[in-house]
C-alpha cells in the first residue's frame, strides 16, 4: 500500500540535517541504511552509501533521480548468470572473439609504426 497523499514523501529527517551540514561539491559519502527514504532536490549532487544488507552500495544523487527511492539504487539480489553448457558454450565463443579483435587491432597498430 503507498503512502496516503495527506502525509506526503517520506524523507528521513536526519539524511536532511546531514545534508545541510554539508556544502554542495563535498564528495564524501553520506552513511545510510533509510532505503525507503524518497530523494528530494536539496539531495542532488551528493553520494550516499545505501545499505543493502550486507554492503553499502556508493550511489551519485542526479536530477533524474528525484522522487526514487535511495533503496532503488542498492540492489539486494546478487544476479548471478543463468548456467547451463550452452551459455558455457557462448560465453567461450564471445571471448574468444574478444581475444581476435584484440590482437587484430594490436597487429594493425604494430604495422603502422
Amino acid at each position: 500500500m503507498t503512502r496516503s497523499l495527506k502525509k506526503g514523501l517520506y524523507i528521513d529527517e536526519r539524511l536532511i540535517k546531514k545534508i545541510k551540514d554539508k556544502k554542495l561539491g563535498d564528495r564524501t559519502p553520506i552513511k545510510t541504511w533509510s532505503r525507503a527514504c524518497v530523494i528530494s532536490p536539496e539531495m542532488i549532487g551528493f553520494n550516499f552509501n545505501v545499505h543493502n544488507g550486507k554492503d553499502f552500495i556508493q550511489v551519485l544523487i542526479s536530477e533524474e533521480m528525484v522522487g526514487y527511492r535511495l533503496g532503488e539504487f542498492s540492489p539486494t539480489k546478487k544476479f548471478t548468470r543463468h548456467g547451463g553448457k550452452m551459455q558455457k558454450e557462448m560465453e567461450t565463443v564471445a571471448k574468444q572473439k574478444e581475444l581476435d579483435t584484440a590482437k587484430a587491432v594490436k597487429g594493425s597498430t604494430e604495422i603502422k609504426k
